[in-house]
């Protein structure tokens, strides 16, 4: 966690609480105990850090593997490498947290973690983009209770599931998936837009650990009566 919040390395954060006095393990230790953290243990951070949601907005976003250097990207060809690392999350509207996400280390559809998304957070209400547009989402988010609110698409099928949603769609819940846009590019800016991991468990480690730093630091604040609540 304090990798992630400080944006340092295994080797710097040794050093760094060496000289806090506060006994750690080796770099090699930390990156070992990492990799043993899978994607089950971050959901259960997650839920416990956010709660029982009741409106969830779903999107996702991309990182890049490492920072590349501009200067040399210039002499190179000229152009910004490919983003392998996908990151679809599970956004509380109300609390401001995550409350569950899916790290992908290759290019994948939205569509494929939207499932997921809503099976690990369990809102009431949950609106997504056009992208999420499929007849056999609309039919999951029935059986488990979840109003579902998404565009209608001009060239998506009738469906009866489809149709029975749009029934209850309304703009102003809909425009709360803005949040989770915001949200997402708070935590690049943050955290950094990259990660440093190599390994596909690291790097959802990394990843994770961001989401589950917001999670904390901003229930934190709340009760230090930092953040801006209102009367």
């Amino acid at each position: 966690m304090l990798r992630a919040f400080c944006r340092l390395s295994y080797r710097r954060v040794k050093q760094l609480l060496d000289l806090l006095g506060m006994k750690c393990p080796s770099k090699s230790a930390l990156q070992y105990t990492s990799a043993k953290l899978d994607s089950s243990f971050w959901q259960k951070v997650l839920k416990a850090t956010s709660g029982n949601p009741y409106l969830v907005a779903i999107d996702s976003t991309g990182l890049s593997r490492s920072s590349p250097s501009y200067h040399y990207l210039k002499r190179i060809d000229g152009k910004m490498p490919k983003v392998p690392i996908k990151l679809s999350t599970a956004f509380d509207t109300r609390k401001k947290k995550f409350c569950a996400a899916k790290v992908r280390v290759l290019p994948a559809h939205d569509i494929k973690d939207a499932k997921f998304l809503l099976r690990n957070s369990n809102p009431k209400i949950a609106v997504a983009d056009k992208g999420y547009v499929s007849e056999r989402l609309y039919e999951f988010a029935d059986e488990h209770n979840i109003l579902l609110m998404i565009p209608k698409k001009s060239n998506a099928k009738r469906g009866h599931y489809r149709k029975k949603m749009s029934k209850h769609f309304r703009l102003r819940t809909y425009h709360r998936r803005e949040l989770v846009e915001s949200s997402n590019s708070s935590i690049k800016r943050k955290y950094g837009s990259s990660v440093s991991s190599k390994t596909v468990r690291t790097i959802r480690t990394e990843v994770y650990t961001r989401l589950a730093c917001h999670n904390l630091f901003s229930m934190i604040q709340r009760l230090l009566g930092q953040s801006r609540l209102k009367p």
